[in-house]
């Protein structure tokens, strides 16, 4: 089944700055979706799925507001209504994730605005959406117990300019450090634990947000570990070392330079690959029969070097 066509994009094309381990991760994975989120600034229709995950992710960066002793999953369902309740206020299109369907009219009694969300959602869609999302709350709990916990940072975003001048930037879910001054960077994960072929995908974005904490702390990461609650629960850690990071900015340098390349020449090549059917762009994209939209981008101004 075809993905949608993506809404027109409502925010003026440019080149890119600097590199996030997603956008990042798109280029290797296919130029063309690069090109369409971050050039051509096409937005994405929301997904449920997505939308748990970054209402999860709040949840347990504000569950740490309380003090050890009272992080307990009581606590974290508690914070999950109003944290939904904040994203939606903030970004209402996410109302259409859980439209009331006209086929299904509300019971006598029972008026469109009840106890399962605001006034045009469909209340048992939200509450199934929510009881998957307190599951996996759930889940976190099994694996790590936040009452011995004290983090360093919550949702701490960082950025670093390399020698080359290339720009590094991102946002980490956790960083731990020990009394002794180890660090430990956390990142949760919605999904369930991948195979050995996606297992290197997740590890590249923790060895990114490694690398741009070792060039501005000075310190390499004791430890770097992925916390998916999904699938049952899976801690997996990973300890890395100044070569490890040192081979990562090598692969983020020639993945730059082979955007600045795409920039001169126009040319952003589709990539089909096992992740298509997931893709928002798919109605765009030339292997399956789509036109994408001309490039907006003067390719002499980006061949001379232009950032912006």
């Amino acid at each position: 089944m075809h993905a949608p066509e993506p809404a027109v994009a409502v925010r003026p094309a440019e080149a890119p700055v600097a590199l996030s381990p997603s956008r990042a991760g798109d280029f290797m994975t296919c130029p063309l979706m690069y090109r369409l989120k971050v050039i051509d600034r096409i937005p994405e229709p929301p997904s449920a799925a997505a939308t748990r995950g970054t209402v999860v992710h709040a949840v347990l960066e504000r569950l740490f507001d309380a003090p050890a002793g009272a992080r307990t999953p009581e606590a974290a369902r508690a914070l999950l209504r109003p944290q939904w309740e904040r994203l939606l206020e903030q970004r209402p299109e996410l109302a259409d994730l859980f439209p009331v369907q006209k086929s299904s009219p509300v019971q006598q009694g029972s008026p469109v605005q009840n106890d399962d969300g605001p006034a045009g959602l469909d209340g048992e869609e939200l509450a199934r959406w929510l009881g998957d999302a307190e599951r996996l709350l759930d889940g976190y709990f099994r694996l790590e117990d936040p009452n011995r916990l004290e983090p360093a940072e919550r949702e701490l975003y960082v950025e670093t300019e390399l020698d080359s001048g290339l720009r590094l930037r991102g946002y980490i879910d956790r960083v731990d450090v020990a009394p002794t001054g180890e660090i430990r960077v956390v990142d949760y994960k919605t999904g369930r634990a991948p195979s050995r072929d996606f297992e290197g995908k997740a590890m590249f974005q923790m060895k990114f947000y490694a690398l741009v904490l070792w060039r501005l702390r000075g310190v390499v990461p004791r430890r770097l570990q992925l916390v998916y609650l999904g699938g049952g629960g899976q801690l997996v850690s990973y300890d890395p070392t100044p070569d490890d990071l040192l081979a990562v900015e090598r692969k983020l340098l020639a993945l730059w330079a082979a955007v600045q390349r795409a920039l001169a020449s126009g040319e952003w090549p589709a990539n089909p690959n096992r992740l298509c059917d997931w893709c928002s762009f798919k109605a765009l994209c030339p292997a399956f029969g789509g036109t994408p939209p001309p490039y907006p981008l003067k390719v002499a101004a980006a061949a001379d070097g232009g950032d912006e």
